[in-house]
């Protein structure tokens, strides 16, 4: 069983950086692939980015690219966001989660992501 962690969030202002933490325990963390989530009250939840178990692939929303980094330490079982120029349209409670199946690519589809952290609230100010 995988059990996540995540942190790091907070208020900024528009255009601020933050950098989200996930840490895993309780399972082969450097063969799963990662993802990053993100819903607002009232939206449904909309990917943001995922990292191959190796490190070697990435993927972002539109929304995001060019502006988010993610990363992964698997020497430290962490995946990392890294939220640059951020928005008061990324305002929302973030979602680390691992993929359902080790050495899998990551996917854009929640529905296959079966651990989950308990999200971590990110609030940019206008």
């Amino acid at each position: 069983q995988v059990q996540l962690v995540a942190s790091g969030g907070g208020l900024v202002p528009a255009g601020g950086s933050l950098r989200l933490s996930c840490v895993a325990s309780g399972g082969a963390f450097s063969t799963y692939a990662m993802g990053w989530f993100r819903q607002d009250p009232g939206k449904e939840r909309e990917f943001v980015a995922a990292i191959s178990w190796s490190g070697g692939s990435t993927y972002y929303a539109d929304s995001v690219k060019g502006r988010f980094t993610i990363s992964r330490d698997n020497a430290k079982n962490t995946v990392y966001l890294q939220m640059n120029s951020l928005k008061p349209e990324d305002t929302a409670v973030y979602f680390c989660a691992a993929h359902v199946l080790p050495f899998t690519m990551p996917s854009v589809k929640g529905s296959e992501y079966a651990y989950w952290g308990q999200g971590t609230q990110v609030t940019v100010s206008s």
